[in-house]
């Protein structure tokens, strides 16, 4: 076949794949996106054609024509951190088929950064947005509402803004958190916490109403520190806690990796878990059912969040979803030995 390529680029174009694999444009398009409609035998054909030219889909062609692109950004706040690492995975196995892409933003826990990915990401006209959270700058709310975007927020849930919602109640799930402690005859309960992020600070507000309620809140025994999660930072903070008040008897983690660092550091000090400091964790991570004790944590619905989100994305695109939706995924408590 003799190939004229773009005229501006020289680069093979989607109608040569078209010529070449003897279907129209639009299939070629589709096929390439993945589209779930398109005929397994086309879709062979096409990507032959495709591989036989050396064919690269231009998104930014194919944006300008549409007026729309077809991705979908995903904004989390840390790519270290394996929270989102099933996440991800689901809100691909949703979208792909759809033909949809997925642009991953990662802003560092910082407001200033996701505005700016907020900004450029907007400018490329995306088919939708799944952000996390609830809590952003006012000038990237504004963007946002302006853009008419749809869009799906994961990890926390609202009750009076007009947002979609896909997650849990982090103030409830630290509430079961302390309950549990307590309900194991700890009165001495500590609260370690790191990175201090919106959905943080609601774990630590459920803890302490937990500890209110039975009249044993002591602020004294809180220990959060802004510092990014880690086993390591673990193991520091349960030293720098049980310096300070030797008599705590139950600790609360804002993460499993900090329980972790903390177990080590107690087989390294000599402190029995739980005999005398029972430890929850959460988020339940896989290493949390082989540590020694086996830490109790509270297991989040981590896959589902995204396979729900990106299904709520998919329903305000095709016209079904409400103007306000929340679904509450719920959480549960995993007791194990550490407590």
């Amino acid at each position: 076949m003799t190939r004229t390529g773009s005229r501006t680029t020289g680069r093979p174009t989607l109608a040569e794949v078209a010529r070449l694999s003897g279907v129209s444009p639009i299939t070629v398009s589709r096929a390439l996106r993945g589209v779930a409609t398109v005929a397994p035998e086309l879709v062979a054909k096409v990507k032959a054609a495709a591989a036989e030219l050396g064919y690269v889909a231009n998104p930014a062609a194919r944006a300008l024509a549409s007026a729309q692109s077809q991705s979908v950004v995903v904004l989390i706040p840390s790519l270290s951190n394996q929270l989102f690492v099933e996440t991800l995975d689901a809100i691909h196995d949703v979208l792909r088929p759809r033909g949809l892409d997925v642009l991953i933003g990662n802003y560092r826990y910082d407001a200033a950064i996701e505005e700016s990915l907020i900004r450029n990401y907007l400018a490329c006209q995306p088919r939708g947005l799944l952000l996390t959270g609830l809590e952003r700058s006012d000038a990237a709310r504004q963007m946002l509402d302006a853009s008419r975007v749809p869009r799906v927020h994961m990890m926390e849930l609202d009750s009076h803004d007009d947002a979609v919602c896909v997650g849990f109640s982090q103030q409830d799930a630290g509430y079961a958190a302390a309950r549990h402690l307590l309900q194991r005859g700890r009165r001495r309960i500590g609260f370690i916490a790191a990175q201090l992020d919106p959905r943080v600070l609601q774990r630590a507000e459920g803890f302490r109403r937990a500890l209110g309620e039975a009249g044993l809140h002591d602020a004294r025994l809180e220990l959060m520190v802004p510092q990014p999660s880690s086993i390591a930072l673990g193991g520091e903070l349960f030293s720098q806690l049980l310096a300070r008040h030797g008599d705590v008897d139950g600790i609360f983690f804002c993460n499993d990796d900090l329980a972790h660092g903390a177990i080590f550091q107690a087989q390294r000090q000599g402190v029995r878990v739980p005999e005398q400091v029972a430890m929850v964790g959460f988020n339940d991570l896989p290493a949390s059912a082989h540590m020694v004790p086996r830490l109790t944590s509270i297991r989040t619905p981590l896959a589902a969040v995204g396979q729900q989100a990106a299904q709520a994305l998919l329903d305000l695109l095709d016209g079904k979803g409400r103007q306000k939706a929340t679904r509450d995924l719920g959480f549960e408590l995993m007791m194990r030995e550490s407590s």
